[in-house]
């Protein structure tokens, strides 16, 4: 099964939990075992898995990524958003997880964050679901 999730981003950069959005496709699937793939198309976005009970833990990812990537850097990149390809880069596209008994196999703390380097924007995020 491949379903596409339309994701509305609202600022410049941020993370965005899809973890009960991916979970409702994975019901809706039927499969309650097997691997969900998770793959973002574009250039300047990613996903990534990190700790939602606080939201300090997001904050400082972004911040601490915005000091080590800074958007005014001296880029060669004329569309003024090289830093937002950088992340996308280090944070990566593509994600395989568990699925067990019908939702993601995540840590107590953790969630799935859709990550916005370039926004706002309308994004896509293609979930292929495969029965094991």
């Amino acid at each position: 099964m491949l379903e596409t999730m339309e994701i509305e981003s609202s600022k410049r950069i941020e993370l965005l939990d899809i973890t009960s959005q991916v979970n409702a496709v994975i019901q809706k699937s039927g499969i309650s075992e097997g691997i969900c793939l998770l793959h973002v198309p574009h250039t300047t976005a990613g996903i990534t898995i990190n700790e939602n009970a606080d939201p300090d833990v997001s904050h400082d990812i972004l911040e601490m990524t915005g000091r080590l990537i800074p958007r005014d850097e001296n880029y060669a990149h004329l569309e003024g958003n090289s830093d937002s390809h950088i992340k996308s880069s280090l944070f990566g596209t593509t994600i395989d997880l568990i699925i067990n008994n019908g939702k993601l196999l995540l840590g107590r703390w953790q969630c799935l964050y859709f990550c916005e380097f370039d926004g706002p924007r309308s994004r896509s995020l293609y979930i292929k679901i495969i029965s094991g």
